[in-house]
């Protein structure tokens, strides 16, 4: 229960301060975006704070496996990004810099806390289970999503920004808290800090050569990199689409989010089961495929209300692929290696939250404006990672996993 709040608590950020309210606010009141310097300055502080995550994950992480560090890091970049949402609300329109470090900070904690509370997962359930404490992990996140645009839309509608961030904050913070408290303790550290932090950078390079002599595991995160590049686009960029091309308003536009959050409770829960019954593998390759009927209808829709239909199709999947993935991660991951390995996780992540954007920028400016081309274009990072995924050899039924994984031949 305490690891599921955590997703409870920390979407509230992710809902309200990048998908929907602070992303608006900064770009169009904050900076102003009457010739594209709000894009330009919301999009610095997306890449800055996916790249610092991306590069330091696999080290911290390690730092956390050695020194016995995991609870303490969760702690303190969940309440640097709390704390950082917090003064959000001292954000006024001309305060570039400032909106900008601020949001740069939030994410890097929303998003650095994401790999420590991921390793948590095989330590609270055993492999045939992980799937199921995964998805109902996801399907609680989008419920508390759900639950802090709600909170949300009332102060938006107002113009209350200031009490809009706070509001998430409180709820990010408070709900975090039962994490820290019933969340099974730190490992004793194997090393001191001096040794710890020179072993976790070697290791951290010896881990990815261990990688890329794991035929499933490298084959995994490489499918993961092309269908979490593909996701992020659209989550980023459908606010985007919605308001250009179909006309929506700032709360219409939360409104579909929150429909959005319910359709993905709905898609983590309903596939949990069906997670370990028939494997994460399977899971993820039926989801891909609808996500590609979801870009290709993204194409074709004219009105609001048909956008709306999308948006819930999407929300399932959104769910469903998301936790079938961390499940499938976890199963690759030999033991005492949570945090490094999800470091490598989150790096993969992070880095196709850089690439997908270019693509669907690029892909619009050479159409003159045409979002329908652009993320129809998206949709190619689904095919790609469905064909890498379909190639991995694991991710099957719990009977039919080894705990050999796809460690090299002769170790």
């Amino acid at each position: 229960m305490a690891w599921t709040l955590y997703d409870f608590a920390n979407s509230a950020f992710v809902a309200v301060i990048p998908a929907t309210v602070y992303s608006q606010y900064y770009a169009l009141a904050v900076v102003g975006n009457e010739h594209g310097e709000g894009d330009f300055w919301w999009g610095l502080a997306v890449t800055t704070s996916m790249v610092i995550v991306a590069l330091s994950s696999p080290p911290l992480g390690a730092i956390a496996d050695h020194g016995g560090l995991r609870k303490r890091f969760l702690f303190a970049l969940t309440y640097l990004s709390v704390a950082a949402t917090a003064v959000m609300a001292t954000v006024r329109p001309g305060d570039v810099v400032w909106g900008w470090f601020l949001a740069v900070v939030g994410t890097v904690g929303f998003e650095g806390a994401i790999v420590y509370y991921n390793a948590y997962l095989s330590d609270l359930a055993p492999p045939e289970r992980q799937g199921r404490l995964s998805g109902y992990g996801f399907a609680v996140g989008y419920l508390g999503s759900a639950v802090a645009l709600a909170a949300a839309l009332p102060l938006a509608q107002r113009g209350d920004f200031s009490g809009t961030f706070l509001v998430t904050a409180a709820l990010f913070g408070v709900f975090a808290v039962p994490a820290f408290l019933f969340l099974p303790p730190d490992r004793p550290a194997r090393l001191a800090l001096r040794q710890t932090i020179g072993t976790a950078f070697a290791g951290t390079w010896a881990s990815l050569r261990r990688i890329l002599a794991m035929p499933a595991l490298r084959r995994f995160l490489l499918a993961y990199l092309f269908f979490e590049d593909g996701i992020n686009t659209v989550v980023y960029f459908s606010s985007v689409f919605a308001g250009h091309t179909l006309a929506f308003t700032t709360p219409e536009v939360i409104q579909l989010y929150f429909v959005v959050q319910l359709a993905a409770v709905v898609g983590a829960w309903a596939w949990a089961r069906p997670t370990d019954v028939r494997g994460p593998k399977f899971v993820v390759m039926v989801t891909l495929v609808q996500w590609c009927v979801v870009v290709a209808a993204a194409y074709l829709v004219q009105t609001k209300a048909q956008f709306f239909a999308v948006a819930v199709v999407a929300g399932t999947a959104l769910g469903a692929v998301q936790a079938a993935g961390r499940a499938f991660m976890a199963g690759l991951i030999p033991p005492g290696r949570e945090a490094e390995l999800f470091g490598f996780y989150a790096l993969c992540g992070k880095t196709a939250a850089i690439l997908g954007p270019l693509v669907f920028g690029l892909a619009s400016r050479l159409t003159g404006g045409n979002q329908r081309i652009a993320i129809v274009s998206v949709g190619l990072f689904f095919v790609i990672g469905l064909v890498l995924v379909r190639g991995v050899d694991a991710g099957g039924p719990i009977r039919e996993r080894t705990h050999a994984h796809n460690e090299p031949a002769g170790r």
